[in-house]
């Protein structure tokens, strides 16, 4: 029943975003549709809240009338324990459903709308909550031209907008936050799809985030913390939590304004209370904003080979300082490991996605690499993944399973999952059997002798060994077809019996043009000619 619930929500919502985004694009309409279902949600959490302060005196919240001294008093005391309890206050005019049923018939909602959005985020000011509410709607630009061309054609769309959002019911019971977060990310997702390649700045495919959550959770039941250094709209850190009973608190850090926004709304409507959430919009390499904490579970899916200044007062940085060199400013791949590792705790599993030249490029990277096998022995695993399974690129990628106090400390395991994969119109994607087969090999990790090891999984050495690929003799060079065969042997070809075959495909076509002359000689017309 829930999971019917939820197929249909996502539907609805999605139906809703494409017949009312007329001429903007789906990237453009996102910050709209997301912003509003939040005020929704916002809305009636509220007035759900509320509804119960108020239950002993036999009122609802909605009949309060704001201008008598008994309102007013009501309102004093429902804003002080709702901003206790949620982090925000809504008055009953401010109601979503009160903006939508003034939209609908006909009245001008904009001004009252940017006023009700302003004094959400202005209830929370001085309040622990501040900083998660701080310019959270900054994206909703209702003078925008994108939204129409005059003030009636903006309100219009507006309110249709309010309207049809308003018919659908997000939170008649409590326990169906999960179908409305659930909602929410599909929503998120399916604006990533159209997005090309600005998706990959803010969205990890599901299978990906499910596979890179159940790595840093494998074996555990509840955590102490999660963090994301490059969080995008925070829905890797929820698919961790997704995997234990219990999660204590979610960290994380995004540059861009409009998905740090997004990260927080995510957060929030997902039932995250904001005491347990810190969410922090800067640079992460260039101004961490979390360095002197230390997590159980850290995941990232960083910018592939993105630039930074790998400026030379880094090699003093205590994320960096150690390895005695920085990654390029053209690469910063390695950079974002470096700083995870710093933020990881001793009884930590960080799992992070990368571009596959981490495995085998050569300088400072070549030299970091090293450092963190030899010296540090941190890497536990390497996963290559399939190529075009990404959203805006290609690129075939890998993810790294690191870990400070590794149970299998004289060796790394290799997976190539490369040939595993489902085809969509578009991209590649991970399919179930294909996410369990890498689960399964990594709790396996089966020391096979090499002439016994398969073509998915290969149990390197670290050291040199006499009878076994390791990892010293290639030069730390971590390029999975060094250890793991994948090559499939194409069955031999009979050369007899491709000759048959050509004479019987020869025959045949003999027969069809002598049967294309006879028919054309029966309709007294010219047959056409034998070449």
């Amino acid at each position: 029943m829930v999971e019917q619930h939820k197929k249909a929500l996502e539907k609805q919502l999605w139906n809703i975003a494409n017949a009312l985004r007329g001429n903007m694009s789906a990237d453009e309409f996102r910050d709209y549709i997301l912003g509003f279902i939040f005020y929704k949600y916002l809305s009636e959490r509220m007035d759900i809240y509320a509804d119960e302060l108020l239950k002993e005196d036999g009122i609802k919240f909605d009949a309060i009338d704001e201008n008598t001294d008994e309102g007013k008093e009501y309102l004093e005391a429902i804003q002080e324990e709702a901003i206790d309890h949620l982090g925000y206050f809504l008055k009953p005019s401010e109601l979503f459903h009160v903006l939508a049923q003034k939209g609908e018939n006909g009245e001008f909602i904009l001004e009252a709308l940017s006023e009700v959005l302003n004094h959400i985020e202005q209830s929370t000011m001085g309040t622990a909550s501040e900083d998660d509410f701080n310019g959270l709607f900054d994206d909703l630009d209702l003078t925008s031209n994108k939204l129409g061309k005059t003030e009636k054609a903006k309100n219009e769309l507006i309110s249709k907008i309010l309207v049809h959002l308003d018919d659908i019911d997000f939170l008649h019971h409590e326990t169906e936050i999960d179908v409305l977060g659930d909602a929410y990310e599909y929503l998120i997702g399916q604006f990533a799809s159209g997005a090309g390649k600005k998706a990959g700045e803010f969205y990890t495919p599901p299978m990906v985030s499910k596979l890179l959550a159940k790595l840093v959770t494998m074996g555990k039941d509840k955590l102490r913390s999660v963090y994301d250094p490059t969080c995008g709209s925070g829905s890797l850190l929820l698919r961790v939590a997704k995997e234990v009973k219990e999660v204590g608190n979610y960290y994380g850090q995004e540059s861009n304004p409009s998905t740090y926004n997004l990260a927080r709304m995510n957060m929030i409507l997902h039932g995250v209370h904001y005491r347990q959430f810190d969410i922090q919009q800067d640079d992460t390499l260039e101004q961490p904003h979390h360095i002197e904490k230390r997590f159980e579970a850290v995941v990232a899916n960083p910018p592939f080979s993105a630039k930074w200044s790998a400026s030379p007062g880094y090699l003093t940085d205590e994320r960096f300082q150690d390895y005695g060199k920085l990654a390029p400013a053209s690469k910063a791949d390695f950079a974002f490991v470096q700083h995870m590792v710093h933020q990881l705790d001793d009884d930590g599993t960080m799992a992070v996605v990368l571009p596959h030249g981490v495995l085998f490029r050569g300088a400072a990277e070549g030299h970091i690499r090293k450092h963190l096998i030899k010296d540090k022995n941190y890497l536990d695993a390497v996963i290559g993944l399939p190529a075009n399974i990404f959203y805006g690129t290609s690129i075939p990628t890998c993810i790294l399973v690191l870990k400070k106090n590794r149970k299998h400390s004289d060796n790394i395991l290799f997976i190539d999952a490369s040939q595993n994969y489902g085809k969509a119109t578009n991209q590649n994607y991970l399919r179930d059997k294909d996410l369990e087969a890498i689960l399964e090999a990594v709790e396996k990790r089966e020391l096979l002798e090499p002439e016994k090891a398969n073509k998915f999984s290969y149990v390197a050495p670290i050291k040199l060994d006499e009878e076994r690929e390791s990892i010293e003799e290639h030069g730390y060079n971590l390029n999975i077809p060094r250890y793991v065969d994948n090559f499939v042997e194409e069955p031999e070809v009979d050369i007899n019996d491709v000759s048959k075959n050509l004479q019987s495909v020869d025959s045949l076509l003999s027969e069809s043009v002598l049967d294309i002359r006879k028919f054309c000689n029966e309709l007294g017309i010219k047959a056409p000619s034998e070449s």
